[in-house]
């Protein structure tokens, strides 16, 4: 049974009302609450009890699973590993995410490692939030790391997004493509008060004609500080692009180091980064039209990182 708080979870981070219908895992507190399979899709705990292996059934068509995580005790760091083996020609939605409830002056944290297994063909769309919440001076910490390994003409799109309220935040992603594979990464991440957050991208293109795009999209403000890295690197004619953006705010802080390395005479890589803060003339715009500076600022920051 959901109460208030895990409803609001729930919605934050998976936009989820209630109980979703078809294949759904949801863990709370550390604990399975809840779980349905359905023909094509599959879920198991793993050997180790430390997670979840899902199976999508090869030739699977427009269908999603939930697997949204949700913690309010306090005290509680919860750690799980789960695998997901999506079969050959299957086009599927994986809808995942972290929120934390902290009511009490104790801290609450989740590591999260979600590997990726591709078949050829397939195509995921996959979406992960985070989000914190709660009266309490607890320190919120959530640290997901996502692994990825894509068979031949494979494509992913994966949604990243850090939503608020999270106090330390260290991000690590990893990609292999193979050929004829396509990754596009979008990473959305705010900051505000003390707030520490990091991201690590390898991205490995290892097939002919594989593709990787990965977009951040950073807002710092009070006193927080963002660090963001990434390495692309190419072992076969591809392409591969980085473009990463922050705005800074009052006192943030932000390092961004975007590398690129080429083994091939074929590869083509490029990167766009900026660092800067809101433009004056966006604001002048926006309070000539009766719009207060705060909101300016509020709906300059949403559209930013939509």
């Amino acid at each position: 049974m959901l109460n208030a708080i895990d409803k609001e979870l729930l919605k934050g981070v998976a936009d989820l009302e209630d109980i979703p219908k078809g294949a759904y895992n949801i863990r709370k507190n550390g604990e399975l609450m809840g779980r349905e399979v359905s023909a094509n899709i599959n879920i198991e705990t793993n050997e180790a009890g430390n997670g979840i292996i899902i199976t999508i059934k090869p030739g699977t068509q427009n269908e999603s699973v939930h697997i949204p995580v949700i913690l309010s005790q306090a005290g509680l760091h919860d750690v799980v590993y789960n695998t997901f083996i999506i079969g050959e020609d299957s086009n599927v939605t994986i809808v995942a995410g972290c929120g934390i409830h902290c009511g009490s002056s104790q801290s609450e944290g989740h590591s999260g490692i979600h590997e990726f297994r591709i078949g050829k063909n397939a195509q995921i769309s996959y979406v992960e939030k985070h989000l914190a919440i709660g009266e309490g001076e607890g320190k919120r910490t959530l640290n997901p790391t996502t692994k990825i390994f894509m068979e031949e003409n494979a494509h992913a799109e994966m949604e990243l997004t850090q939503i608020g309220g999270v106090d330390e935040a260290k991000r690590m992603n990893e990609a292999e493509l193979g050929p004829g594979c396509s990754l596009l990464v979008s990473e959305k991440v705010l900051t505000d008060g003390t707030q520490n957050a990091e991201s690590k991208n390898e991205l490995i293109l290892k097939g002919e004609d594989s593709r990787a795009n990965l977009v951040s999209r950073s807002v710092i403000r009070g006193d927080s500080n963002q660090d963001f890295f990434v390495q692309l690197t190419a072992l076969a004619k591809c392409f591969g692009h980085i473009e990463c953006d922050a705005i800074i705010m009052d006192n943030g802080t932000n390092q961004t180091m975007p590398a690129l390395k080429a083994e091939h005479p074929g590869a083509e890589l490029t990167h766009e980064a900026s660092i800067g803060k809101i433009a004056d003339d966006q604001l002048i715009k926006l309070m000539s039209l009766g719009v207060s500076y705060d909101d300016a600022v509020n709906k300059i920051i949403q559209g930013f990182l939509q």
